[in-house]
């Protein structure tokens, strides 16, 4: 399960399905309807925030967004009826992580998507997440 915290924009069409895939699976995950994937690492955020399903819903809504913008048909009747307001931390180090995780995969699947973002000075993060200065496994232990 990859739950980014760069923006969905930064997605090739291959990346944007699988993470609109990956949190629906989530939300099931955290509405306690699976009885996998309870104990993800990618969910401990979301899990440590006061409301994690207000929080992956609305994770939800801005891929749908994305997908809308780029004219794609993702079934916003999926995402649960939950908001939170607020926002997440996430680590510098992670984004840069994430990121560089994401060209690699570009690299291979999309040339040209790979160097338009081989230009980006600074990452846009996904609109639920805020950027604090920390390592990659510093992620973990925000609240």
């Amino acid at each position: 399960m990859r739950l980014w915290s760069i923006n969905p924009c930064y997605l090739d069409a291959k990346g944007l399905v699988a993470l609109w895939r990956e949190s629906l699976l989530a939300q099931k995950v955290l509405q306690g309807k699976t009885k996998g994937y309870k104990n993800h690492p990618q969910l401990i955020r979301f899990k440590n925030s006061r409301n994690p399903v207000g929080v992956i819903a609305n994770y939800l809504r801005c891929i749908v967004d994305e997908a809308d913008n780029r004219g794609y048909s993702f079934d916003r009747s999926k995402i649960i009826n939950k908001r939170f307001i607020g926002k997440l931390a996430v680590t510098s180090g992670q984004l840069n992580y994430e990121f560089n995780h994401l060209l690699s995969k570009l690299k291979e699947r999309d040339n040209d998507l790979y160097n338009k973002l081989c230009k980006v000075k600074k990452i846009d993060l996904h609109p639920i997440f805020y950027e604090v200065k920390g390592k990659v496994e510093d992620w973990e232990i925000i609240k």
